[in-house]
């Protein structure tokens, strides 16, 4: 009995050419990237323009409701140090904006809140 045999995905490639990457983050000038990580939300403070990228243009519009840099990375299939390129173009004009992700272990546990709260109306 033959195993079945797995497909294999079709690389498109646009994606795989290094010189379109260079394009997209254009020349390298010196400046400092955006400390970004994988899990840094990022939202949109504006729509696209037409002078914005394509790429560009596109985190905009997918960026209404914050997602992480993870996240857009894989829904516009682009690495990621590329994409913290185009990030980092946007912050400096303001387009976007971007925090680190609440983390649970920081919020007050809910008993304590709810002894406060209680111990308050007691008052």
């Amino acid at each position: 009995m033959n195993s079945p045999r797995r497909e294999r995905r079709e690389t498109d490639p646009e994606l795989s050419d290094p010189e379109r990457l260079y394009v997209i983050t254009g020349d390298p000038d010196g400046s400092e990237r955006a400390s970004l990580d994988l899990v840094t939300m990022v939202v949109a403070k504006a729509r696209p323009t037409p002078t914005v990228q394509p790429e560009q243009a596109a985190i905009l519009r997918l960026c209404q409701a914050p997602l992480s840099v993870a996240e857009i990375s894989a829904y516009l299939g682009l690495p990621f140090s590329v994409v913290t390129s185009l990030l980092t173009e946007l912050l400096a004009a303001e387009l976007i904006e971007s925090r680190a992700p609440i983390v649970r272990a920081t919020l007050p546990d809910r008993s304590l809140l709810e002894a406060v709260m209680h111990g308050l109306q007691k008052l």
